[in-house]
């Protein structure tokens, strides 16, 4: 299943991640791709914000990953991997955090960790359309990741 969007605003990108956030339970795997400055941050700040995070959201581009915590029990692992050429011992904590109950991962620059990725996961990609237009496509790898981009009536 796969579903694709332009958003027209840095706004327009976090209106469409509180869509998501809205159906989060834990559990879930996005991962996002883009090239540098294609909207991935932004999407995060959105869907992290929305899930009432009241601090700064940012992406860890240099300590690889954050985590978000917040007051229902559900945690957002916020992974960067553009600095990596193999997965090593970050492999490994992502490995950990797949899949948990109360965890949502999110992770960009996902390529050095393909072997650890489930099957069943949400890909978002991002393509600048203009300066601050995004082509947005989600698509639903497996069961329980179409199920989701059903439910949120996009």
């Amino acid at each position: 299943m796969i579903y694709e969007i332009t958003t027209t605003s840095f706004e327009d990108t976090q209106a469409l991640a509180a869509k998501f956030a809205a159906h989060l339970n834990g559990g879930e795997v996005i991962e996002l791709a883009s090239d540098l400055g294609g909207g991935k941050t932004t999407f995060v700040q959105g869907l992290v914000r929305a899930l009432g995070y009241k601090g700064e959201v940012t992406s860890p581009t240099f300590t690889l990953s954050q985590i978000y915590k917040l007051n229902d029990g559900l945690e957002i692992h916020h992974y960067d991997l553009y600095r990596l050429s193999e997965s090593g011992v970050v492999g490994d904590e992502l490995a950990e955090d797949l899949g948990a109950e109360k965890i949502v991962t999110l992770i960009e620059w996902a390529g050095v960790v393909t072997d650890v990725l489930p099957a069943d996961r949400l890909r978002i990609e991002f393509a600048m359309a203009g300066e601050n237009e995004r082509d947005i496509r989600v698509t639903a790898l497996g069961a329980s990741a179409a199920k989701f981009l059903k439910g949120l009536s996009l």
